[in-house]
């Protein structure tokens, strides 16, 4: 067990409501080859797109495995803060989600993922539950993990993860250094939607894999939902960036794109700007397997 300062943290409510899927009028978009598609994306519930399967197998557009939320409860849109905001940067990969609403209601999943742009929160749910719920339906997410930190790693910052997934990950300290077990290596050259960013604490970036010799060599057509995978050269720190040395770990929550600048989504779970973070491949580098989803 690694010691962390879990008895110092909050764990707090936030909710959101299963959203519906949404179209623009134009219902096209124009892959990076130049040609018109229409495909299932964002939003809603996803019946049989699950936490650990291939990427590449679905036809779809950012798609989102399982129950997708978000919060509409702001009475003053105008103000500068946000339910929604707080869903997203509260909510924490691993977090238990309550249904409190509905023919569903009492049932329970667990939050995989986080999905910038859209502004989404996504969690599993086993499939008695899945086929009573409904848009609209309200879901209560305890959120828990908000200011974690692992002793002795002051080089590695810890975010969007619960305490009781850290513990289940089979992590390693070794000479001040964190081993973590991941499914890929990525390079950081290849991240795109979502750099610029000075919050990793909502949302994803974007894996590209339109350059076909990147992505064989990297094995990036294996890619999974729910994939523990590393981006070499990347820190996420403070926002996302290229830093030669650094090293960001976290999950894949979203499918693959059509558009340029997009790809599968990758939710930050540890960060090091010094490189203190050392992964290592396994196998069962997937949240399917770490929390037993299957």
């Amino acid at each position: 067990m690694l010691k962390t300062n879990v008895e110092r943290l909050v764990k707090i409510s936030v909710m959101g409501t299963i959203s519906h899927p949404r179209q623009a009028v134009d219902p096209y978009k124009i892959s990076v080859e130049g040609k018109p598609v229409v495909l299932p994306g964002t939003g809603g519930i996803t019946y049989n797109v699950k936490v650990g399967d291939l990427i590449a197998k679905w036809r779809a557009d950012h798609i989102e495995p399982g129950v997708s939320m978000k919060n509409t409860d702001d009475p003053d849109p105008g103000t500068r803060t946000s339910a929604n905001d707080a869903l997203i940067a509260y909510s924490c990969i691993g977090n238990k989600a309550v249904v409190v609403s509905g023919h569903a209601q009492g049932g329970e999943g667990v939050v995989t993922g986080k999905h910038g742009g859209v502004d989404h929160v996504i969690a599993y749910f086993k499939e008695e539950i899945l086929y009573k719920l409904i848009p609209g339906d309200k879901i209560l997410i305890q959120a828990f993990g908000l200011g974690l930190e692992i002793e002795g790693l002051p080089n590695v910052k810890v975010m969007n993860i619960d305490p009781g997934l850290l513990q289940k990950m089979d992590l390693r300290i070794s000479d001040g250094i964190l081993e973590v077990p991941v499914s890929h290596h990525v390079p950081a050259r290849i991240m795109g939607s979502g750099l610029g960013r000075n919050n990793s604490y909502k949302g994803d970036y974007d894996i590209q894999l339109f350059d076909e010799k990147t992505a064989n060599q990297y094995r990036l057509k294996d890619l999974r939902f729910g994939d523990i995978v590393a981006v070499i050269d990347a820190d996420n720190t403070y926002g996302r960036s290229y830093r030669e040395g650094a090293v960001s770990v976290g999950v894949v929550v979203h499918g693959a794109c059509y558009t340029a600048g997009h790809g599968p989504g990758f939710a930050t779970l540890f960060t090091s700007r010094e490189g203190k973070i050392r992964p290592r491949i396994s196998s069962g580098a997937n949240l399917a397997d770490i929390l037993d989803l299957k």
